[in-house]
């Protein structure tokens, strides 16, 4: 068959597929969770410690220096103590990282717990060099040490792993007694989560102390309807006003603060239904958001616009919002009004205050960082070079390290106190993990478009590129080796049988290439196979190529 054959039938097959979720997963799902929820309690019951017990494990602490988090100052302190050849356990941490705050909380419990294991603190930031040494790029970050060497790590706030990861590197607390802690360990694992869900709920939505229940359709729509009538002001923001996790979030802040007014405040970051939910309830893909008696006013921009117009204070009195300050000729009169609204920083001279805004605004895109663009001196800074990279994205940067009074002053200026800080078309956007959780949600990618900031290369282009990479290119779900899917691990089968060789792209590992690809080949189904360019098809029509004998000789033609 030739290739134009072939691809004339791909045109006129109807894909009718559906996937189909199994019914009985969440079936064996909840199975697994009652069982693991059963064995946790026979593990507690058998490893039950008494108040002596407990008491004795206290005085071993107290006389082997257990007990407690040491914070490390420099790299030679931690080399040395880790090469005592005791268990040890590191957490990199951020003081601006309500995530590391949780986590320490159980760390210093932990530390209490497993009395022969010692447990070190570092702040990523300020030891930039330990920080190099174990690739540390996102807080929290732990790494374990048993007989001076690392053993194991873990990203992210993760409360059972982290307890269960001490529990194996911790061993015996005495020949032949198990690996269970005083109070902690497997047994109680859900404990702690509980405790670490807690204090993230005290640090949650600030006005909403009882959470409604989550669902999904009617339910979650009640819900949403009752937050945004929660309040007269209610501001759907990135963390908390005393605390906001993104530039735009903070703008929004300090507008409302100069309006006088009282406002309700829900952090999307604390959950995630609600997040997405609001997105389509809206119909707003952004954040934050600005509602004025259950009606959205609008994200940062409009907010910013409406407050500069003098529309917002009009908006308020129109819905008979009060202002708590009722001087308002004095509050229009304030002087010292920066762009969009925002006060300008205190405590800087005005020419640090010039400097600093021609630097946020002396090109498109600017991160200030530790080190360059090509030298990163943190792990953070590299994370946003590399986000940056991936999104191509031209930039310019600043090393913060080289001048110190950029580095000092622009803390004060943008109210944000760590690096990196990434500007677009000068307003800040927020730090690295901001900065990565928008490129997650596809959100960075929209806030460029918006600003008029262009990548070098459109999808299209991309696409292109991609699928003529190879002559014969596979599009599939995980890799040759290690397929995650049964069509893929179809198809690559065949191409092996045929002994075809063949590129192939990861479509799991990229959300952009994965949907656009639908979209430039026309067809919604992976695998996708390519030759010279032209889509051949899916799974079906290579088995069939296959079984008639003509795969080859297509991919050959």
């Amino acid at each position: 068959m030739s290739l134009n054959r072939v691809l004339e039938k791909n045109k006129n097959r109807v894909v009718a597929k559906r996937t189909k979720k199994s019914s009985g997963t969440n079936a064996h799902s909840l199975y697994r969770r009652k069982e693991t929820r059963a064995n946790q309690r026979r593990f507690a019951l058998k490893h039950q410690v008494s108040a002596q017990n407990r008491t004795s494990l206290r005085t071993m602490a107290a006389a082997g220096g257990g007990g407690a988090v040491k914070e490390v100052k420099s790299k030679a302190e931690l080399d040395s103590l880790v090469g005592e050849g005791n268990p040890v356990i590191l957490h990199f941490w951020a003081s601006w990282c309500e995530a590391s705050k949780h986590m320490d909380q159980l760390f210093s419990h932990l530390s209490t717990d497993f009395p022969l294991v010692r447990f070190l603190r570092v702040e990523a930031e300020e030891q930039p060099e330990i920080s190099e040494a174990y690739s540390v790029s996102a807080v929290p970050y732990f790494v374990f040490f048993k007989e001076g060497k690392a053993v194991d790590t873990l990203e992210g706030a993760d409360p059972s792993s982290l307890a269960n990861k001490v529990a194996k590197v911790a061993g015996s607390i005495k020949p032949g007694e198990p690996a269970a802690p005083a109070s902690l360990g497997m047994a109680a694992g859900p404990t702690v989560l509980e405790t670490v869900r807690e204090l993230a709920k005290d640090n949650g939505a600030s006005h909403h102390s009882g959470q409604l229940s989550s669902g999904t359709g009617d339910q979650l729509k009640k819900r949403l309807e009752q937050l945004v009538n929660s309040q007269p002001i209610m501001l759907f923001m990135k963390g908390n006003p005393e605390s906001p996790q993104c530039g735009f979030s903070q703008k929004v802040v300090d507008i409302l603060k100069k309006e006088n007014v009282k406002f309700g405040s829900f952090d999307i970051l604390s959950d995630s239904k609600v997040r997405e939910g609001l997105k389509k309830f809206a119909n707003w893909p952004t954040f934050p958001q600005l509602y004025c008696k259950g009606e959205l006013l609008g994200g940062c921009d409009i907010a910013i616009a409406m407050h500069e117009s003098g529309e917002l204070g009009e908006v308020f009195r129109d819905h008979g919002i009060q202002i708590t300050d009722s001087n308002e000729g004095k509050k229009l009169a304030e002087p010292n009004l920066g762009k969009g609204g925002v006060t300008e920083p205190s405590g800087l001279s005005t020419a640090t205050t010039e400097r600093l805004g021609t630097l946020v605004n002396s090109a498109p895109v600017i991160l200030f960082m530790k080190g360059k663009p090509d030298e990163p001196r943190c792990g953070f800074s590299r994370k946003v070079v590399d986000i940056l990279r991936q999104e191509q994205v031209e930039f310019d940067s600043f090393d913060i390290l080289s001048d110190d009074e950029v580095r000092q002053g622009l803390k004060v200026y943008s109210n944000w106190s760590s690096y990196p800080q990434l500007y677009i078309k000068g307003e800040l956007i927020g730090g690295s993990d901001i900065v990565l959780e928008m490129q997650k949600s596809g959100e960075l990618e929209k806030v460029l478009s918006e600003k008029g900031v262009t990548s070098g290369e459109t999808i299209e282009n991309r696409l292109k590129k991609l699928v003529s990479s190879s002559p014969v290119m596979l599009f599939m779900k995980g890799t040759p080796d290690s397929p995650k899917c049964g069509f893929s691990s179809k198809v690559v089968n065949a191409l092996k049988g045929e002994s075809v060789e063949f590129g192939s792209f990861d479509i799991l590992s990229d959300d952009e290439v994965r949907q656009g690809l639908k979209t430039f080949s026309n067809w919604p189904t992976f695998p996708q196979l390519y030759y010279k360019g032209e889509l051949i098809g899916g799974c079906d029509i290579v088995l069939e190529l296959s079984s008639n004998g003509e795969l080859k000789d297509t991919l050959s033609e």
